[in-house]
């Protein structure tokens, strides 16, 4: 995780990025395990494109306590897991090695708003579940996708999960631009089918797939993309 940034107090953005941060790590802190023990929708589905691709080492960002993580390591693959949240990457620890995967999993504490703390292309897939629509902007999206793209191996792929200007919670709550809005606490950036398209510039989009999750339901997309050969 980066230093304190001397040019946050002049960007609102960065500001609220470290409220967010604070804010998920005392969530995980007061409500272990949060998510459950079984792995998302998505992350079944970024497992069936990595086995295809024939990856073997995987990077999730915003891994949280690790559902996701853990699912991907018991389907055989060597999985990186970041996120800035110590609090949630412990539980991750702990429950890989209660589950005999340990050895699979590594763990780093890694703000996205700062380089990917990988080389160039050392890993065959990357998996983000609902982490590029936290408080991040859409300048620091598109530089995070630019180091996605980085890490990622000739013909990786690069599968991802955001919520769209089609759910419920989008325009409610406390509104921060860029469409960023803050709903119980949790601020989101909504995506506009644009900003995917934007995304996918220089590489091939394979898919767009609109899918709903949770009680409210909250309303995303999966994107899958990949690098060029």
């Amino acid at each position: 995780m980066a230093d304190a940034d001397p040019e946050a107090e002049a960007d609102p953005g960065r500001e609220l990025g470290s409220v967010q941060r604070e804010h998920w790590e005392r969530t995980y802190g007061e409500h272990p395990g949060m998510y459950g023990e079984d792995p998302s929708e998505p992350a079944v589905h970024a497992a069936g494109v990595f086995r295809a691709a024939g990856a073997r080492e995987v990077l999730e960002l915003g891994a949280g306590h690790g559902r996701d993580a853990l699912y991907l390591a018991r389907a055989g693959f060597d999985v990186l897991a970041a996120d800035f949240s110590p609090a949630g990457l412990e539980q991750l620890r702990r429950d890989a090695e209660a589950r005999g995967v340990g050895g699979r999993i590594t763990t780093a504490v890694h703000d996205v708003r700062t380089p990917l703390p990988l080389g160039d292309a050392s890993v065959d897939g990357v998996f983000a579940h609902m982490l590029l629509c936290m408080a991040l902007s859409t300048r620091e999206i598109h530089r995070l996708v630019g180091e996605v793209r980085r890490v990622l191996r000739p013909g990786g792929s690069f599968v991802y999960t955001v919520r769209h200007t089609g759910d419920a919670h989008y325009r409610a709550g406390t509104g921060h631009g860029d469409d960023v809005w803050e709903h119980g606490g949790f601020a989101v950036h909504f995506f506009p089918r644009a900003l995917v398209d934007a995304l996918a510039e220089g590489w091939t989009l394979r898919e767009v797939h609109p899918f709903e999750e949770g009680g409210l339901p909250r309303r995303l997309w999966r994107v899958t993309q990949t690098t060029p050969e």
